[in-house]
């Protein structure tokens, strides 16, 4: 089956796909969301890559090396083996600075015999929309753009350059390197400068990993899944991105493709819990940091997403001449969603203002800013929480009166009143009180159907949405309430697919969903784990994890027949549901035996 069988390597600034068989099919450079160099994931032809071909008595394995983000292509054959260390550069130079080059090194561990292999170096630059042409230099190969703006990278190796770029059969005699660098080296580049900078970054990983909170159950599946949130981080920033790909498809050969290499500011309060969880405090408030000086000034317009540096234009086009990823057009890059309305993130932004008083120590100065942005938002919800938007799933088609968007209003003005508690300005209190009231008790009015037996994806509508499953989670009901123990059966009964969620079943811009949304599935498995189906919770997960590639990376999508991975990879959010499902099932759990027993 075709899947999408790859590992991330990065940096923190950029990252690279790595397929099963060793080949990187996906990098950008110099950050996550500029063109890219090789772009083979989204045309096989036209795209562009940098890997290795074997003959077929050699088998091919792949595995991250323990607590780390350095992954290990292996080749073996019966008289020859060698292995494939593929990293970028991260680590603490003496003075205590980072060191991040825009570098990826292919570290060529000889294990035993003499292997043969060639290498298939094809760089296409700038999304492969203009000619690249590589030539050799004294002591590289360098790639360049023949027209449009110039870009260019540079290759370095202690094999022969000519017969690396004629395709000729190489022989491995000992360990040896292949480096991709956007910018040219000023030091000569030898097998022992790329093994010291192996040796800094799997310490940088190891300690990294050590600082992640160990629990009792899932704790590689956690700590995967952490790592995975630290490369889809961007050092400069602080900003978490969506995923690190664009317009990977949530159904093969439909038109569902988007650019994910943005910050959604709905991810930012379940990454924030999640990092602030599992240990990372120090990547919270970086973050948390990006959100607060990325929120707008008074009276201008809050955006559901910006760019990785807080960009608020995120122009979206299509790029024609590639095929897409299996024919699946078209290849979007930017992301028209920045100018929709979206209701649901002034609860957002309010929950994410209100975890910085609780969690974070808050300067006088920067706590003024903050109260005055939140009694901005009080008053923009005031004025605009009975009017219809495009909801959670971004459609863009007639806005409607979402029930999750109407929800995400109540949280706005809940959390605003914890904040006015914390702070002491009772002032607002009995206003905000009124208002909190109001929007709870129209949910409550017009978001329940009586014949569903369940709180409903929009008023007035009989279709089940799995955000709704989120009403508990966000304190609006309580776990045993009847009303959601109804709405988690009746979404069980209409969304559940052998364990896998649609996000929705009714007709979209676009058609009928077709494919399971992985944080869906994580959301129904923490409902019933809510509301005590303990068993069947813990029977579903373990499902959903053995769904992961080969190296426990998840995308935005499964296929229900097939369980194939669809969508943008790797996904912050299917990991960050994943972790959170993860911890509800390790929670207060001492003894392994009583895990056993769920």
């Amino acid at each position: 089956m075709k899947n999408l069988d790859y590992g991330i390597i990065g940096n923190c600034l950029t990252a690279a796909l790595v397929s099963k068989n060793g080949s990187i099919d996906w990098c950008c450079l110099p950050k996550f969301d500029s063109p890219s160099v090789f772009a083979k994931l989204l045309d096989k032809e036209k795209g562009g890559s940098f890997g290795f071909e074997v003959d077929e008595s050699y088998t091919i394995s792949q595995n991250y090396l323990p607590k780390t983000n350095i992954l290990v292509t292996h080749f073996e054959s019966q008289d020859a083996a060698f292995e494939v260390r593929d990293f970028m550069p991260r680590y603490y130079e003496d003075n205590g600075k980072l060191h991040t080059p825009l570098v990826i090194i292919r570290y060529l561990k000889l294990l035993k015999g003499e292997p043969k292999f060639k290498v298939v170096y094809d760089p296409k630059i700038g999304y492969a929309q203009e000619e690249t042409i590589s030539r050799i230099k004294d002591n590289y190969i360098k790639s360049h753009k023949v027209e449009g703006s110039y870009d260019s990278v540079y290759f370095y190796s202690d094999f022969d350059y000519e017969s690396i770029l004629n395709g000729e059969e190489l022989t491995l005699k000992k360990d040896s390197f292949f480096m991709l660098s956007y910018y040219e080296k000023i030091l000569d580049q030898t097998i022992d400068r790329c093994f010291l900078q192996y040796q800094r970054t799997y310490a940088y990983w190891l300690n990294w990993s050590e600082k992640t909170t160990n629990y009792n159950a899932y704790n590689k599946q956690i700590r995967r899944s952490a790592l995975v949130l630290k490369l889809l981080t961007y050092e400069k920033s602080g900003a978490v991105l969506a995923a690190a790909t664009t317009s990977l498809p949530e159904t093969i050969g439909e038109v569902r493709n988007w650019d994910y290499r943005f910050c959604w500011i709905r991810d930012a309060s379940m990454v924030l819990r999640v990092l602030f969880e599992i240990g990372h405090v120090d990547s919270a408030q970086r973050f948390m940091n990006f959100i607060v000086h990325t929120v707008p000034n008074k009276g201008d317009k809050m955006q559901i997403m910006y760019g990785i540096n807080g960009e608020s234009i995120l122009t979206e086009y299509s790029l024609d001449y590639l095929s897409g990823y299996e024919n699946s057009k078209p290849v979007r890059v930017g992301n028209a969603a920045y100018i929709q309305k979206q209701n649901d993130i002034f609860g957002i932004l309010t929950e994410i203002i209100y975890q910085q008083f609780l969690y974070f120590k808050t300067s006088l100065e920067h706590s003024e800013e903050l109260w005055t942005i939140v009694t901005q938002i009080v008053h923009t919800v005031s004025e605009n929480w009975m009017k219809p938007d495009k909801g959670i799933w971004e459609h863009r088609a007639e806005d409607q009166h979402f029930t999750f968007s109407k929800l995400l209003c109540w949280v706005a003005v809940d959390r605003a009143i914890k904040i006015a508690k914390l702070i002491h300005k009772t002032s607002v209190l009995e206003e905000w009180e009124a208002l909190v009231s109001e929007i709870s008790f129209d949910i409550y009015k017009n978001g329940w159907n009586e014949e569903v037996g369940a709180y409903t994806q929009s008023y007035g509508s009989v279709a089940l949405d799995a955000s709704i499953l989120l009403m508990e989670d966000y304190g609006y009901l309580e776990p045993h309430d009847p009303r959601y123990v109804s709405t988690v059966k009746a979404i069980e009964k209409e969304l559940c697919r052998d364990g896998l969620m649609y996000r929705y079943k009714n007709r979209d811009d676009f058609g009928l969903p077709s494919s399971s949304f992985t944080i869906c599935s994580f959301w129904f498995i923490n409902s019933l784990y809510k509301i005590g189906e303990k068993k069947k919770a813990k029977e579903y997960f373990d499902q959903i994890l053995s769904y992961g590639n080969h190296l426990g990376l998840f995308s935005e999508d499964l296929d229900f027949e097939t369980k194939r991975l669809l969508g943008n990879f790797p996904q912050a959010y299917s990991h960050l549901g994943l972790i959170q499902t993860a911890i509800n099932f390790s929670g207060g759990i001492s003894d392994q035996e009583e895990l056993k027993n769920l």
